[in-house]
């Protein structure tokens, strides 16, 4: 594990970015104090795709409507 300051990361971002990338995680501190990790990325940790994702129970219930969505939010705005 590497530990850089928030200085060194300012000065060099994208280096460290990719350090981190090459499966190597570093810490930031301020004054000393760790206030951030960079880790490298796994498509693990970010879950379903939302179009794979199956709706709440109760939704599947309401009416589909055809078209587009910021359409509807003005009108249900303006309704109020």
């Amino acid at each position: 594990m590497t530990t850089i300051t928030i200085r060194e990361l300012h000065m060099k971002t994208g280096d460290w970015v990719r350090k981190a990338s090459r499966n190597s995680e570093i810490v930031v501190t301020d004054r000393k104090v760790p206030v951030a990790r960079i880790v490298p990325f796994s498509e693990g940790e970010m879950g379903r795709s939302f179009s794979n994702r199956s709706l709440v129970k109760g939704f599947d219930s309401l009416a589909r409507r055809n078209g587009e969505s910021g359409r509807f939010i003005s009108e249900d705005r303006d309704r109020a």
